[in-house]
């Protein structure tokens, strides 16, 4: 009990470290905008009845493809750009600012301090993603308003049922970006330079969607970080293919669990001097 309760203290204090960060919270609030623009843009600007591509077509008619498209936008590059800083930053700005010793004099074990700063990170993860999600959710009832949800299957469901899927989507976007979270924390344990580790991060994101855009690797795709980023959609349809779901949730989660075991055994092994 004496453990998980200075565990939880040391969760709480690294949740207000990552929250009391302008920088951070300025991340949050550029996320915030990016439905509000694209719910305002197809209010002015597409005539209503659910004409247009798919998923922006449709907002017109139910404010509730907000959400869909909001994210569907934002996974490509503001939600990893977000993920990344903070994942960068997490023990790399630490190193860089000369913390990182005197929090293990704590004392605080390293293991400890590592499941610290990566639940830390899965946190801000997760409040990024619903930023986008209720905020895009808010707009669009106020925009467009909420009804009864037509999937891409050409199904219908109840008001209940889309917000369920929303929720459900949401998450699955969390479980998906994790896996780069933590590989932004593996990344954060080899350097001390913060802004490098928020690169490489970026950078493993961008490098995963090159390869995903390349037809002649094809037999490589599916195992990519980013390949399955908006299988999502899986749950806009009538039948939903939950194995495939579960797989894909697997594979980033995979992702996840080799990334901080390498963090744990850099972290393991580093001579920390700062």
């Amino acid at each position: 009990i004496r453990y998980r309760g200075a565990f939880l203290r040391l969760y709480r204090g690294e949740v207000r470290l990552v929250l009391g960060r302008r920088r951070n919270l300025a991340l949050l609030m550029v996320l915030a905008v990016v439905p509000v623009l694209i719910g305002v843009a197809v209010f002015l600007s597409t005539p209503r009845g659910g004409e247009g591509p798919q998923f922006l077509g449709q907002i017109t008619g139910n404010g509730l493809f907000l959400v869909f498209t909001a994210l569907t936008v934002s996974l490509p590059f503001f939600l990893p750009l977000v993920v990344g800083v903070v994942a960068g930053d997490s023990i790399a700005g630490e190193a860089g600012s000369g913390t990182l010793r005197y929090l293990l004099t704590v004392p605080v074990s390293r293991g400890r301090l590592l499941a610290v700063k990566a639940l830390g990170v899965a946190t801000y993860t997760a409040l990024a993603v619903l930023t986008v999600a209720v905020v895009g959710l808010v707009t669009g009832a106020l925009l467009f308003g909420l009804h009864d949800v037509t999937l891409l299957s050409g199904d219908t469901v109840s008001l209940a049922s889309g917000l369920l899927r929303s929720l459900g989507i949401a998450a699955y976007v969390i479980v998906a970006l994790f896996g780069l979270a933590a590989g932004g924390v593996f990344v954060s344990t080899l350097t001390e330079n913060a802004i490098g580790a928020m690169a490489t991060t970026i950078g493993l994101a961008v490098f995963s969607a090159l390869l995903d855009a390349v037809p002649q690797l094809s037999s490589i795709h599916a195992a990519l970080l980013t390949h399955n980023w908006l299988g999502f959609g899986e749950l806009l349809r009538g039948s939903v293919d939950t194995g495939a779901l579960l797989r894909w949730s697997l594979l980033h989660l995979t992702y996840a669990a080799v990334f901080l075991s390498l963090a744990w055994a850099r972290l393991q092994t580093k001579d920390i001097t700062s």
